[in-house]
């Protein structure tokens, strides 16, 4: 009998058999690490004011912490173990169980760093550790989940960059105020070395579930050489606008996400704890709101249309632009609070939409390293360059705005929107012919 339906369940399938009800697991254990992902990533953004002022950095320095030193080796060993991840021998549970270990490992090592190169040194260990999650778990849940509820599912683990975020404003804010950025550090990574020992012994590797006839015959077919793989990827023309788009995106919400806290704390008065909550709750909800909304969207009319599995952050990245230079300028901290609501929810629909195009478009033999390269742009280009550039650019703008040269930044960041916008656009026409049935 073919495990296929069984496998394809997706979330909030009844439970058929063991195996449906094993994906639902297997999606809700992902969801927390991605959760976990991102508090250990993202963390750095509320503490960077008490960092700055106790290690004496630079806005520039701040921004190569957040950036280049977690994203460049994220993005460099991101395609070499999405190679082995896409091997059909490969365990990818484990995998995933062995990067988490490390990354949480490296977020405590951090709270121990004495100065900027020990700390430096830290957070490039983070980045080597979650180089080896998300291509997989992407992988994953692509082999496990129905095309036609693809998006949803990618959404649904995706919901972990928010929430993650949301979690690393919160704690990394009110442990900050108690007990100093150091320990905050420490308290997030150490949860992280138990949520590995659940993964490796809870989840099991799909590729293990398959019917023996099944099962030989994947082992039989002929792996994808690295050469083949990327030309087969980058001979979608919506793959490539796909990864323009992503890449801006993440290179304007990664600045944003560590700067507007920055924004908040010189321009608006605000403490670690007050700006913590406040973005947390307020663009915390709403960007998770946004992502489960974009998936959920994708799939409903994606069904009718392809082209219009991208049209949400297309058009919607259009018309927040202006909305979100409104946020930026006005005065009143609430006001300006307000106003950043509905942006947080467009600019981060695209994450279900994108990755799950991605799937699509290319044989199952190429989906680990197709989502690599995803993350390859988004992090190098986005995490890599976003705050770094942003802290470079406020540094330069200091002796012209003095303390508002960060919100001079965030102008200028809120109409760079429109390119993402242009790109998600160009790429849904190409989906009808390029996306693949299975």
């Amino acid at each position: 009998m073919n495990e296929k339906p069984a496998l394809a369940q997706g979330i909030g399938a009844p439970p058929t058999d063991g195996v449906a009800a094993h994906t639902r697991t297997m999606l809700w254990i992902l969801l927390v690490v991605y959760i976990f992902n991102f508090l250990d990533r993202q963390i750095v953004n509320i503490l960077a004011e008490p960092i700055k002022r106790d290690l004496g950095l630079s806005d520039t320095e701040l921004g190569l912490l957040a950036g280049p030193a977690f994203a460049v080796f994220y993005a460099l060993l991101g395609i070499p173990i999405a190679r082995y991840a896409d091997k059909d021998g490969t365990n990818r549970v484990r995998l995933i169980a062995l990067s988490l270990a490390i990354w949480s490992a490296m977020t405590a090592v951090c709270g121990l760093a004495q100065n900027f190169v020990q700390l430096l040194l830290a957070r490039i260990g983070v980045g080597i550790g979650e180089a080896g999650c998300t291509p997989a778990a992407h992988s994953l849940i692509a082999d496990s989940v129905a095309p036609e509820k693809r998006s949803s599912a990618i959404a649904f683990y995706g919901l972990g960059v928010p929430v993650g975020s949301l979690l690393g404003l919160i704690i990394g804010g009110v442990v900050n105020d108690l007990y100093g950025w150091r320990a905050a550090l420490m308290l997030v990574g150490a949860p992280g070395l138990l949520l590995a020992l659940v993964v490796l012994f809870v989840m099991r590797e799909p590729r293990h579930l398959r019917p023996a006839e099944t099962a030989a015959t994947a082992n039989t077919a002929a792996p994808l050489s690295t050469r083949e793989a990327l030309r087969e990827i980058f001979a979608s023309r919506a793959f490539v606008y796909i990864l323009i788009a992503a890449s801006v995106t993440a290179f304007l919400g990664y600045g944003k996400g560590l700067w507007t806290i920055s924004f908040f704390i010189r321009s608006h008065g605000l403490s670690t704890t007050e700006a913590g909550l406040s973005m947390a709750v307020v663009l915390g909800l709403a960007a998770a709101l946004g992502t489960w909304l974009g998936g959920k969207l994708a799939d409903k009319y994606g069904a009718r249309d392809k082209r219009h599995i991208l049209t949400f952050p297309a058009f919607g990245m259009v018309i927040v632009a202006p909305i979100l230079f409104l946020g930026y300028y006005m005065e009143h901290w609430l006001v300006a609070m307000a106003l950043l609501v509905v942006p947080s929810i467009v600019n981060n629909a695209y994450y279900g939409p994108a990755y799950g195009c991605v799937q699509g478009l290319v044989q199952p033999r190429a989906r680990a390293v197709a989502a690599s390269i995803m993350l390859f742009g988004q992090n190098l280009i986005g995490l890599g360059l976003g705050p770094f550039l942003f802290g470079v650019m406020s540094d330069a703008l200091q002796p012209v705005a003095g303390q508002e040269s960060v919100r001079w930044v965030l102008y200028g960041a809120a109409w760079l929107g429109l390119i993402p916008a242009f790109f998600f656009w160009r790429a849904s026409l190409r989906l009808n012919a390029e996306l693949k049935s299975g």
